[in-house]
């Protein structure tokens, strides 16, 4: 069959949560043996390499690069897929084209969470209104959705009253290149065997202090006031720095002060975005990672830094501790002491600390982009042949 994809958010030159998502699920999609049998078209915003897929120049797999300004999924993505219909339509990021049923083709759609229900005041009331309005269109209109866990499906049929046979869970992977490195010391000088330009970037944001890791979009629904606010109650303790690494979020001028608010400014860093090897970098050697978010619809740094041999801390809500199993210490996310109380330990009890990090390089067994292909693609198939 003709499987149109589209790709757009997969070639977003910033790589954050949906992007990383809708780039490994089609690389993987496209290296399944089973892939050759049909035909794979890759809808773009702009001419790309099928390398960034790892794929090569394969007969059955061609890039269509779609054109505009703006609305490209309601306008350029929605004439092409009239123009030459594919068999089916999967869409890894949330919104199908606005388009009339006949000439709709059958689709599948991946809805990754719907915070904004949760957390309303994370957005402004444009955006709750397109958010809500674009899900209930995707839910309604696709042959099949996948959630990206259980905690996103019983999300889509508490909000949206859609049948639990039509969503299929699947979950995400982790990259399989990402073995742990996990050293005896934190100290990032003990990496330098794995490139002296990931090194030294990494020793650009930390110096060669020991440190906690916080890797995600820097916004309120991360939780980062109360993780730097639970910081500076225990910092003369301990002997560690905090990194919080990712891009500018909606609302987050308060966070870059508050640091200096709470008197440790000088020990909390925003390096921003960064490429992803140097996250590994840090990844690996961080004394623990800190993910105390107030909602996540699968929260993939999780397992990452499980996979790297690192201690987590995290919180008990949402599809967290359904991703995170018994391989974190989960705490109450508006708690601030018990935030501080965790990083203690994670700080203090080294038995604790080895407990997790055997836990967590098992934990992460459970999750595989191969998987999660096979299981997709199945989806794709039931789509096309019109199964519900």
């Amino acid at each position: 069959m003709i499987i149109g994809i589209d790709a757009s958010r997969a070639t977003s030159d910033t790589v954050t949560g949906t992007e990383r998502y809708s780039r490994e699920i089609i690389r993987h999609l496209l290296a399944l043996p089973a892939a050759t049998a049909h035909c794979w078209r890759l809808y773009t915003r702009k001419a790309v390499d099928l390398s960034l897929f790892g794929a090569g120049n394969l007969p059955h797999v061609e890039i269509r690069p779609l054109s505009t300004r703006r609305l490209w999924t309601h306008r350029a993505l929605a004439w092409e897929v009239v123009r030459h219909r594919p068999d089916v339509l999967f869409v890894p990021a949330h919104v199908i084209p606005l388009l009339p049923p006949p000439l709709l083709p059958r689709s599948v759609v991946t809805i990754h969470d719907v915070g904004y229900r949760h957390f309303p005041e994370a957005h402004t009331r444009p955006q709750r209104i397109y958010l809500d309005g674009s899900t209930r269109w995707s839910v309604s209109a696709a042959r099949r959705v996948v959630a990206i866990s259980q905690f996103t499906a019983n999300d889509l049929t508490r909000f949206y009253g859609i049948k639990a046979g039509k969503v299929e869970v699947v979950y995400e992977g982790v990259p399989e290149s990402q073995k742990s490195t996990r050293q005896p010391t934190a100290a990032v000088g003990a990496q330098k065997a794995k490139g002296a330009d990931r090194v030294e970037a990494v020793s650009a944001v930390v110096g060669n202090r020991p440190y906690a890791l916080y890797v995600g979009t820097i916004q309120p629904r991360k939780n980062l006031a109360r993780l730097i606010e639970a910081y500076s109650r225990i910092c003369g303790r301990v002997d560690w720095d905090l990194v919080l690494v990712g891009k500018r979020g909606w609302l987050s001028e308060d966070l870059y002060t508050a640091a200096v608010q709470h008197g440790v400014g000088e020990r909390v860093h925003f390096p921003g975005y960064l490429p992803d090897d140097v996250v590994d970098e840090l990844m690996a050697g961080a004394r623990f990672f800190a993910f105390p978010s107030l909602f996540e619809g699968f929260g993939l740094p999780v397992l990452e830094a499980q996979q790297k041999g690192t201690p987590v801390m995290t919180s008990y809500n949402s599809s967290l501790p359904e991703i995170a199993g018994d391989a974190a210490i989960l705490v109450d996310p508006m708690d601030i002491d018990a935030i501080a109380d965790a990083m203690l330990r994670l700080s203090e009890d080294e038995a604790l600390r080895q407990q997790l990090i055997a836990a967590g390089l098992k934990n992460v067994k459970r999750f595989s982009w191969e998987k999660a292909a096979q299981e997709t693609l199945a989806v794709l198939e039931k789509a096309a042949k019109g199964n519900e």
